[in-house]
């Protein structure tokens, strides 16, 4: 653990790492939940940091962070994506949220989950366990939620990550990770050459504000058609602003499956994700724009790096036929991701 900085409010932003004995290395700070570094090896043996972040935790609590709000590696959260116009309605009750994306609820709103201090509830070597309590009508959403996320480094080279939540109200939750892989390790360079395979033979697509119409349509023939493992950048220039969709998973049961794989293979790095979600977004990090940098002086640009976001699909409180995403209090939320790492010779 290391105590790096004191926010205004007097909270410390620690960072914790966990290791395991193969080698490779997480380190989560209790801000936002966010994993700062992931440290995996190439085939040959050399470590990087495979995620976008800051060796500082004074970075992410900057002015010039904070406009910029990336959510780099951070919990997202009460709901992640979009909720359209912020409205939902609940056992008869409109509710409002915070607006903070071109009309829309993006992220949990302006101070979501990425930008609260989470309380250490037990740490080792291998696993942190963050919980927060947001209470009710905080951005809007109802009810007191507590959220625990339980962060663990296995022998397997698996990070596995937790999500429980309980209420005393009825309320939306859809929990997610935003981390930003390049597996190269080089964070000025483009994941074109990344090969992505998704589990996905549908999609959920969107209107010009960026809200699901509802409809659940074929990838094949498109190019999102990630069933078998292509390059990212083979198609990225048949889109007008890149990749930003969520995936259908296919035959979900809530068990935990296989969602996606993405491999470099000029450094031999692979990751393969599991989730228990319906869906995922895989997001090409189309609005970096060079502005911010890491201790190394690399600029964070457009393409840079890709998000495999896990959750549930956007705006399904206003989506009647999409997966249930609505809380009760006599239930607890459960969702596990486990990213797999090795190497490919």
């Amino acid at each position: 653990m290391t105590k790096t900085h004191k926010s205004e409010n007097g909270n410390n932003a620690d960072i914790y790492i966990l290791k395991n004995s193969k080698g490779i290395e997480v380190k989560v700070m209790n801000y936002g939940g966010v994993i700062t570094s992931i440290k995996t090896p190439d085939k040959q043996r050399n470590f990087e940091n495979i995620v976008l972040g800051f060796d500082s935790s004074e970075k992410y609590l900057s002015e010039k962070y904070i406009e910029s709000n990336p959510y780099f590696g951070a919990i997202i959260g009460r709901y992640a994506n979009r909720i359209e116009a912020g409205k939902f309605s609940l056992n008869g009750e409109e509710h409002q949220l915070d607006v903070n994306n071109d009309g829309n609820h993006l992220h949990g709103g302006e101070k979501g989950f990425d930008k609260v201090f989470w309380e250490v509830e037990s740490v080792n070597n291998t696993t942190v366990s963050l919980s927060y309590l947001s209470k009710d009508g905080e951005m809007g959403y109802p009810g007191n939620l507590k959220v625990r996320v339980k962060y663990t480094l296995t022998e397997d080279n698996e990070l596995v990550i937790e999500y429980f939540a309980k209420t005393n109200k009825a309320t939306p939750v859809n929990l997610t990770h935003h981390d930003y892989f390049n597996l190269s390790g080089d964070h000025e360079s483009k994941i074109h050459d990344h090969k992505l395979r998704i589990n996905a033979g549908r999609y959920t697509p969107v209107n010009d504000n960026w809200i699901p119409t509802g409809e659940l349509l074929p990838v094949e023939g498109t190019p999102l058609d990630f069933t078998e493992s292509r390059t990212v950048g083979e198609r990225i220039s048949d889109l007008k602003n890149g990749y930003d969709h969520n995936f259908v998973i296919d035959d979900w049961d809530g068990n935990l499956k296989p969602v996606a794989v993405l491999e470099h293979p000029k450094s031999g790095r692979k990751m393969e994700v599991c989730s228990t979600e319906p869906g995922m977004q895989f997001y090409t990090g189309n609005f970096l724009d060079g502005s911010l940098q890491n201790e190394k002086g690399q600029e964070f640009d457009k393409n840079c790096a890709l998000c495999l976001e896990t959750q549930h699909f956007p705006n399904s409180p206003n989506t009647d036929h999409f997966p249930d995403t609505i809380l009760n209090p006599d239930e607890e939320y459960g969702s596990k991701t486990v990213y797999r790492f090795s190497v490919v010779s």
